[in-house]
């Protein structure tokens, strides 16, 4: 008898299906009988993950198109009414003071897509050289144990010269993975090596002046909507996450063009 209902339900699908039911049938008759899928999937199971690859296919499609568009939008808006972080011009600076392309990036030393933002950057600089500045901000993730002694020892090294603290910045994303490694004994090597005046550094590391620097630029992340590492603000429009050189030209050349 069972077996009967079983194929009495499966046949009355079938049906359903030929005449075009409405979700909320199919629904209904799946939740009653789940065995209904089962017997379908059974039947053809290439066709059933053709289906759902497609399917996924699809939704990731949408859901990309959506970001898309999202982005756009939210482009569209900061082009009309740009972001100001605040430029500190006594901070350490790369490129020229007064290029006309200022790009603030919120980073962390430790954070691997910071790294190939660093390399971004780096090819932004060597493609536009004296036309673009980057102001290096911090936000040093949580889960990350050596960003925020990192951020600490590059603000330290900058009260002494910004030319060593901006070759402190380069040597620790270019050997990043001897950060998480060697951790502080690291950092120290490449102070040294960039000519840290060492005795200086251990008493300003803790300078509660660099500890509020570090504290207002998260706050100032966090203000622009930028949660996650890296994080860029070019002239007042904003890219997140280790996008490629294409997203910065693209900006760079509508601000161009228009100075």
């Amino acid at each position: 008898m069972k077996n009967l209902m079983k194929l009495v339900l499966v046949a009355g699908a079938f049906v359903l299906v030929q005449c075009a039911p409405s979700a909320k049938q199919l629904k209904e008759a799946v939740e009653k009988d789940p065995s209904i899928m089962f017997v379908a999937i059974e039947k053809d199971p290439e066709k059933f993950i053709e289906v759902v690859n497609k399917a996924a296919q699809e939704a990731q499609k949408k859901q990309q198109e959506k970001m898309a568009n999202d982005e756009k939008q939210q482009r569209d808006a900061e082009y009309a009414n740009p972001l100001k972080p605040e430029i500190d011009e006594t901070r350490v600076i790369f490129g020229k003071k007064d290029a006309p392309i200022t790009i603030v990036e919120y980073s962390d030393f430790e954070c691997p897509y910071c790294s190939r933002g660093y390399q971004t950057v780096k090819q932004v600089k060597a493609e536009y050289g004296d036309k673009v500045r980057v102001l290096f901000k911090h936000l040093p993730l949580d889960f990350h144990p050596m960003a925020e002694p990192a951020a600490r020892y590059y603000e330290a090294i900058a009260l002494q010269d910004h030319g060593k603290a901006e070759k402190f910045h380069d040597k620790v994303f270019e050997n990043q993975g001897e950060l998480k490694s060697g951790k502080e004994g690291f950092l120290k090597k490449v102070a040294k090596e960039v000519g840290a005046n060492m005795g200086k550094l251990e008493k300003d590391l803790n300078d509660e002046k660099i500890s509020k620097r570090i504290q207002a630029d998260m706050e100032e992340a966090q203000k622009f909507g930028i949660r996650g590492t890296p994080g860029f603000i070019v002239n007042g429009i904003s890219l997140r996450g280790a996008l490629p050189f294409s997203e910065f030209k693209d900006v760079i050349d509508k601000h161009l063009a228009k100075k």
